[in-house]
C-alpha cells in the first residue's frame, strides 16, 4: 500500500486532497473514477491512510499504530464494503455495512472511512439506500466510491460527491517506473508504455506477462512478413495465435502502434520518435515502400476491423479484409 507521495502523477488531485485534510475541509463523499488499472484503490487507500494517521501526516507517517493498521487492512475505522454476488452490490450490502453502522462513532480516529470498490455495481435500490446516509452523514463519515463508469449513478448520488477522475499518465512516467522497478529494458519500456495508453496497472501486467511477450514476438513476425505471406497463410497464423489465447483486440492495438511508427518515421525520419526502435531497419524499409495514403488506409482498416468485431461481424471475414488492405498498401 502506498501513500500520496508514492503515487505517480496526479499531482493536482493529490495537492487538493492534502489541502482538504490540512484545512479540515474533507467532504463526506468522493467518487474516484478511472478505468481498471488506473490506481483507484491505491488512491483510496492513500486517502484513508492520510485521514486516519495519528500524527496527522498528509501522506500518512507509515509508522504509527493507525497507519500500520490501515497498511494491513485491519483498521476498525476503515471499512471495505464487500458483496457476495460478483455482479452486483445490493441494497442489503449497503444497509448492513454502511447505513446500520454510520451512527457508531470512530473507534480510534477522527474519521470513519467507507471504501466501495466497483461502486458502479450498486443496484438502483442500493444507491437510494446509500443516498439516505449521504444526505445527512455524521461529521466523521467519509465515503469513497471507486468506479470505472460514473454514468450509471443516480444524478442525486453524483451531486453529493466530489468527483475525481484519474487521467492517463505520460508514457515517459510509466516507462521510467517499469525500468526502475521491473528490470525492463528501455526498448521494452517504450512498447509497454505506448500499449498501456497511460494506464500504469496495465503496463505492469504486460511487463510481467508471458502472454504479452508471446504476442509481441509473434505479431512482429507477421507484420514484417505480411507482404510475403498469402492471405490463407496470414489467416492461419492469426488462427494459431487465437488458439494460443491471444486477445484479438490487443492484436489490433499492437498493429496500430506498428503502422503508426511506420507513418511517423516516413514523415520525420526520426528514430527517437519510434516505439519499436529495435526494428528501425524494417520500419525504414516499409516506410520507403508504402505511400502516405496507403499507410492511412491500413490504420483506417484496423479501426474498421475493431468496430466490426465489436458488432459481431464474422471474424474471419473481418480479418481477411484488413489483411488484404495491409498487403495492397
Amino acid at each position: 500500500m502506498l501513500g500520496f507521495s508514492d503515487i505517480l502523477g496526479h499531482d493536482a488531485i493529490k495537492a487538493n486532497l492534502r489541502k482538504a485534510i490540512k484545512l479540515n475541509k474533507v467532504s463526506h463523499a468522493y467518487m474516484i473514477a478511472g478505468e481498471a488499472g488506473m490506481g483507484k484503490k491505491t488512491f483510496a487507500n492513500a486517502f484513508a491512510l492520510s485521514l486516519l494517521c495519528e500524527k496527522a501526516d498528509a501522506n500518512g507517517c507509515m509508522s504509527c499504530h493507525a497507519c500500520k493498521q490501515v497498511l494491513s487492512r485491519n483498521h476498525p475505522d476503515c471499512i471495505y464494503v464487500t458483496h457476495e454476488k460478483p455482479g452486483s452490490i445490493g441494497v442489503e450490502d449497503i444497509r448492513k455495512q454502511i447505513n446500520d453502522t454510520v451512527s457508531i462513532r470512530p473507534y480510534s480516529s477522527e474519521y470513519k472511512v467507507y471504501i466501495i470498490d466497483e461502486a458502479e455495481k450498486m443496484t438502483g435500490q442500493a444507491q437510494n439506500a446509500l443516498l439516505k446516509t449521504m444526505e445527512e452523514p455524521p461529521g466523521y463519515v467519509v465515503i469513497l466510491l471507486l468506479t470505472s463508469n460514473s454514468e450509471v449513478f443516480l444524478p442525486t448520488v453524483l451531486s453529493r460527491c466530489v468527483q475525481i477522475t484519474l487521467k492517463p499518465l505520460e508514457d515517459s512516467i510509466i516507462k521510467e517506473y517499469l525500468i526502475q522497478n521491473m528490470d525492463i529494458k528501455e526498448q521494452e519500456g517504450d512498447v509497454y508504455a505506448a500499449f498501456a495508453r497511460g494506464n500504469l496497472g496495465k503496463a505492469m501486467n504486460m511487463a510481467s506477462s508471458e502472454d504479452f511477450k508471446l504476442l509481441h514476438s509473434e505479431l512482429l513476425f507477421l507484420l514484417k512478413n505480411v507482404k510475403q505471406m498469402n492471405i490463407s497463410e496470414l489467416l492461419q497464423y492469426i488462427r494459431k495465435l487465437r488458439e494460443e489465447g491471444i486477445n484479438l483486440n490487443e492484436c489490433l492495438e499492437f498493429m496500430q502502434l506498428w503502422y503508426r511508427d511506420v507513418l511517423m518515421f516516413k514523415v520525420t525520419k526520426d528514430v527517437n520518435l519510434l516505439i519499436f526502435k529495435d526494428e528501425y531497419t524494417v520500419i525504414n524499409e516499409i516506410s520507403k515502400n508504402s505511400g502516405y495514403e496507403g499507410l492511412e488506409n491500413i490504420l483506417s482498416a484496423i479501426d474498421k476491423a475493431r468496430i466490426r468485431l465489436d458488432a459481431n461481424v464474422n471474424t474471419e471475414l473481418v480479418l481477411e479484409l484488413m489483411l488484404l488492405v495491409m498487403k495492397e498498401n
